[in-house]
């Protein structure tokens, strides 16, 4: 079987050709439609947005940078000129209970002037109160009012004392109050000596008249609270016959401004009845007009409780509300009740009512961040309840804890019609799905957004207009079709593939920005080529400190790494350090070793802890391929040992077991391996090539380490053969594979890729393992044979 042939130059990295792309400047391409990239997604949120079913609310499933955001904006932006008019929200003090302030629903735009109004009135009312209860007629009416009642008071102890003369008693007036005292001749008290110097009879007979006198007294003065009662009652329906004429006239100014409004009516009946009823109350607050720490208590009667708490207003013009919610806690989202210190107590009322998130957004759409909602206490849960009801509810988060110590009102829940959009990961949308029952009731639609698309002309061509799109949102100036080439050519190295283009519009547009300051540091009217090549420079030159120090760590020598030479049982892998846009990738020497044993492969990784499950399952599987290779025919006699050598951290992932694989397959045969090459991969229980990720990295990082020690046009790097479609690789390399001084290998076997690493066919490469495995089978054999000495 000859051995694989090296890739050609064009096969490690696919070009954008910008003639191809048919515009000069990007300012020539209309913008792009979200459902261009997107069609999928965009399809599922307009079905959403159009159903009005209960729990068709929406989940958008997208990676971090992939335009979701922007995506759910543009498409809800022109979704709120359409469908019914938000309404607005007003909360106003409910007479009937006052702990539980009534909402009133108003046609959108109508709130703020019915606001205006009722403060016009409530301004109006203070002085018209005020008018009316100091008016020269309520003031005679009320001292008439008040003589006529202390006359009948007078007439009363009158007549009592006229009656205790004609008994012999008179009634007089102590300091201690009233008293019955026996009379002389002359009306005059007697004193004590006076009366114990009457005869006996006389004594008794004036002793029980005051008794009487006294029982009758009390029954006259248990009337008079009664009569000031009386009083009090005639004071108020004189105030509420004063008031009257003058509050109807303000109130009928009101009515024929809302006269289309009937809760509006309705209210201002109440208001009305409420003024008549409580006027003389009122008249006392009136004297506190402008002291807001004292008129916005809710146990007091105040003309402040005719106001008006516009909780929600939205434009005249009918444009449904699109609310952003970027941090939705409980009272984020349901709103809360502010307090003020009263005397050591909190207290509220209805005029400090908040409204939250679901409220502003009520009749519209509200977007939410899943994973910053469902990381907020109680916040996840309270936006449940709220869509399960289809009504908000104002919950604090103190009373929900069992925290709650103060004065505190219950609003009238406000009915919901809205969509909710929650945009997250797939990993929360699945992991919701599984274990929480409600959701998928809740949010019936999910619109999955791609990572990536396929590489064809017409999606070139879209990706075009979205650079162009993307340049006109920012301000950015017009990019030149060789500019627009280059970013195509970054988004496939973005996907890792150079048949897919990255639907991750975030680092995309991020590179735009950054060529575009190059182009205005150069004075250009354009963003060119040379421009991206600039900022794409620059970007590495800001990441590359870790690369560096891996690198250098290997030139001094800290990190044994061989690129030239051969060695038994000793292979180059290739290693990603993942840090975002730093990520990168290094050479680390993997070796094997054997001796006698019962056919185990001891991953050292793994018994100390520092391997992750995958890589364990990719070596039990080369343990596997080796058994089924060469291990049918007799048991494996050997122990091998596998190692990461020089490795001080977690090791995860399969992709190194082919490198494992061809170095176990080394030291068994006491095959040489090249020391120039590097290998990445994954294997089956068969010997197949499995791809794997990073490979362009994985390649550039073993060439960088070449290229710093000095290309010799004996090294490369092998490859899965299912990954040649991911390679976009550096124009370094490839310029370096152009002039034969490095080479990229795609393997579809083990045995393709240990026949490159050793020279040897694969026949001659089963002889070598199958002596090597005979040798290692005798000496166990011996050993167990051996006498003891």
């Amino acid at each position: 079987m000859p051995l694989p042939t090296a890739l050609p130059p064009e096969a490690l990295y696919v070009t954008c050709i910008p003639d191809d792309l048919g515009f000069v400047t990007s300012d020539e391409l209309a913008d792009l439609p979200p459902g261009q990239i997107q069609q999928r997604a965009v399809e599922a949120l307009h079905m959403g947005l159009d159903m009005h079913h209960p729990g068709y609310n929406l989940f958008v499933l997208g990676e971090p940078g992939s335009g979701r955001h922007a995506i759910v904006r543009q498409l809800l932006e022109e979704e709120r000129h359409e469908g019914t008019m938000p309404a607005d929200w007003c909360y106003v003090f409910d007479f009937s209970a006052p702990e539980h302030p009534r909402l009133l629903r108003l046609p959108c735009g109508r709130g703020a002037g019915f606001r205006d109004a009722m403060q016009h009135f409530v301004e109006e009312l203070i002085p018209a109160i005020a008018a009316v209860f100091e008016s020269d007629d309520y003031r005679r009416r009320l001292e008439a009012m008040q003589d006529e009642e202390k006359q009948q008071e007078e007439a009363a102890l009158q007549a009592l004392a006229q009656e205790a003369l004609g008994q012999g008693v008179v009634l007089v007036r102590t300091p201690g109050g009233f008293a019955f005292v026996p009379m002389k001749d002359d009306e005059s008290p007697m004193n004590p000596e006076e009366f114990s110097a009457l005869p006996e009879e006389r004594q008794q007979t004036l002793q029980s008249h005051t008794r009487s006198l006294r029982e009758r007294f009390h029954e006259t003065m248990n009337d008079f609270p009664r009569m000031r009662r009386c009083l009090q009652q005639r004071i108020r329906e004189a105030g509420r016959e004063a008031l009257q004429v003058t509050v109807t006239h303000l109130v009928a100014d009101l009515r024929k401004r809302f006269d289309d409004l009937p809760v509006v009516q309705t209210y201002l009946d109440g208001v009305l009845q409420d003024i008549l009823d409580s006027g003389e109350s009122l008249r006392e607050s009136t004297h506190s007009e402008g002291d807001t720490e004292t008129t916005t208590y809710s146990g007091m009667i105040t003309v402040q409780r005719y106001l008006v708490n516009l909780l929600v207003e939205n434009p005249a013009d009918g444009q449904r509300p699109v609310v952003w919610e970027d941090h939705p806690t409980l009272q984020n989202l349901v709103g809360h009740i502010e307090h003020m210190v009263h005397m050591g107590t909190l207290m509220s009322n209805f005029t400090l009512i908040r409204a939250g998130a679901l409220q502003r957004a009520n009749g519209g759409f509200l977007v939410l961040d899943a994973l910053k909602v469902l990381s907020q206490p109680y916040a996840w849960e309270g936006l449940k309840r709220s869509l399960t009801a289809a009504a908000v509810r104002i919950e604090s988060l103190s009373d929900l804890l069992g925290l709650g110590s103060t004065v505190q009102i219950e609003p009238e829940a406000m009915p919901l019609t809205l969509k909710v959009v929650l945009i997250g990961e797939r990993l929360i949308y699945y992991l919701l799905s599984q274990h929480d029952p409600d959701f998928p009731a809740l949010f019936r639609i999910n619109a999955d957004l791609e990572s990536e698309i396929v590489r064809s002309a017409e999606n070139t061509s879209a990706y075009a207009r979205l650079i162009a799109t993307l340049a006109r949102r920012d301000g950015l100036r017009p990019f030149t079709a060789a500019a627009v080439a280059r970013i195509i050519e970054h988004s496939a190295r973005l996907a890792e593939d150079g048949e897919r283009l990255s639907a991750r519009t975030q680092p995309v547009n991020d590179l735009m920005r950054e060529a575009d300051h190059f182009a205005a540091r150069a004075d250009a009217l354009h963003v060119g080529r040379g421009h991206v090549e600039e900022a794409l420079a620059a970007r590495r030159r800001r990441n590359e400190h870790f690369r560096r120090h891996a690198l250098d760590a290997i030139l001094r020598g800290q990190l044994l790494v061989a690129c030239t030479g051969s060695h038994v049982g000793q292979v180059n892998g290739l290693a990603v350090v993942p840090l975002g846009e730093a990520t990168f990738a290094h050479p680390v020497r993997i070796t094997a070793t054997v001796r006698p044993g019962d056919g185990e492969v001891l991953d050292v990784e793994r018994e100390v802890k520092m391997g992750g499950p995958i890589h364990s399952k990719g070596v039990l599987i080369l343990t596997a391929f080796l058994g089924h290779r060469h291990g049918r025919s007799q048991p494996l006699s050997l122990r091998a040992s596998l190692v990461f050598e020089q490795s001080y951290g977690g090791i995860e992932g399969d992709s190194a077991s082919l490198a494992e694989l061809t170095a176990l397959l080394s030291a068994i045969g006491g095959l040489p391996i090249r020391q120039g090459l590097a290998v990445t991969g994954s294997v089956n229980q068969f010997g197949m090539v499995q791809p794997v990720g990073g490979i362009n990295d994985k390649v550039e990082g073993f060439f960088a380490l070449c290229q710093a020690r000095g290309l010799d046009g004996e090294q490369g790097v092998l490859i899965p053969a299912p990954s040649r479609h991911q390679l976009m690789l550096s124009e370094e390399v490839v310029a370096a594979v152009r002039a034969g001084r490095f080479h990229v290998w795609a393997v579809a076997t083990v045995d393709e890729a240990l026949s490159l690493l050793t020279g040897q066919t694969p026949a001659g490469l089963d002889a070598r393992v199958k002596t090597g495995l005979e040798a290692l089978d005798a000496a166990q054999r011996s050993f167990a044979h051996r006498k003891p000495s």
